[in-house]
């Protein structure tokens, strides 16, 4: 089934130099707005996030109208377009993903519980902040047991934020099959978009997929957390030029998560940014040893 959106753009210049893109992407099927498509202009950290009504805003060099931007979300095939072409009134098809079926429950899992990855909020050892552009942080984890098993819940440990102002962020939590071949993420495991809410005070987040009954596949999967760059979720940025030290405002997004020290070197991490998978690399500061999300899952183990 194929669904076409209507991209509606305005340009309105901010500067010699810049230019401030808006616009709304909808469903043309229903009418009915998109929410949280990533909008990413190609070969650059430039992008942005719909909001639930479908909107989107975002500045940008002038230069980079002449560019390609890339069209995500959950459910649909990437959709890439010149930017120049959707400026204006310009309806563009988006399909459907093949691969995306509805998740089909058969009765809740239940058995043995196994967790891996288990953290403790005196494990975290800093924190991993958004960049500039939309991207997802998907950690892998393995099956190492031929018996059958179900995922049960999802616990994302965050770093608290201070410069964030409003009580509530809010972030998409994926999980992914593991192509065979690359070994990176591949087809969506949980079809169904789950929008998850941070406190701001919270430690972690917990969340429940059981509900959903996606088997454990034996080369593993791996679970993702998008970042959602929307107005609530937007925070300044301070600190000093290191030339000048002239004081600088960047756009930081909520939340930060939580980060731990990957002493075995044994944990695969990849980061989705301007339209690919990488190896993801961060590391602490005081022994410069590689930081990994503090991401634990729970899987139900039949008997």
């Amino acid at each position: 089934m194929k669904f076409v959106f209507v991209f509606l753009v305005c340009v309105l210049k901010i500067g010699a130099q810049e230019v401030l893109l808006d616009g709304t992407i909808y469903d043309h099927e229903t009418k009915r707005p998109i929410p949280f498509v990533h909008v990413s202009i190609l070969n650059t950290l430039k992008g942005a996030t719909t909001d639930e009504k479908g909107y989107f805003f975002m500045d940008v060099p002038a230069t980079y109208l002449e560019k390609n931007v890339q069209l995500s979300t959950l459910g649909y095939a990437d959709t890439v377009v010149a930017l120049n072409e959707v400026i204006g009134e310009k309806p563009f098809g988006m399909v459907k993903d093949h691969q995306t079926i509805d998740n089909i429950v058969v009765g809740k899992p239940s058995g043995e519980l196994e967790v891996l990855h288990a953290i403790a909020s005196s494990d975290l050892e800093g924190g991993i902040s958004s960049a500039t552009a939309p991207r997802i942080l998907a950690t892998y984890f393995p099956n190492t047991d031929p018996k059958r098993k179900y995922i049960n819940k999802v616990t994302v440990f965050l770093k608290k934020e201070g410069n964030l102002k409003r009580p509530v962020s809010k972030f998409r939590i994926r999980v992914y099959d593991v192509d065979t071949l690359s070994q990176k993420p591949a087809k969506d495991l949980l079809h169904k978009s789950t929008v998850l809410d941070v406190v701001a005070e919270s430690d972690f987040v917990t969340v429940d997929l059981s509900d959903f009954n996606i088997e454990m596949p034996s080369h593993g999967v791996y679970i993702g957390l998008e970042w959602l760059f929307v107005p609530y979720n937007w925070y300044a940025v301070k600190g000093k030029h290191p030339v000048d030290h002239k004081l600088t405002i960047e756009n930081g997004f909520a939340p930060s998560f939580g980060g731990i020290n990957n002493k075995n070197q044994n944990t695969k991490v990849m980061v989705y940014e301007m339209g690919a998978w990488v190896d993801f690399q961060e590391t602490l500061k005081k022994n410069e040893q590689a930081l990994i999300p503090a991401v634990s899952l729970s899987l139900f183990k039949e008997k």
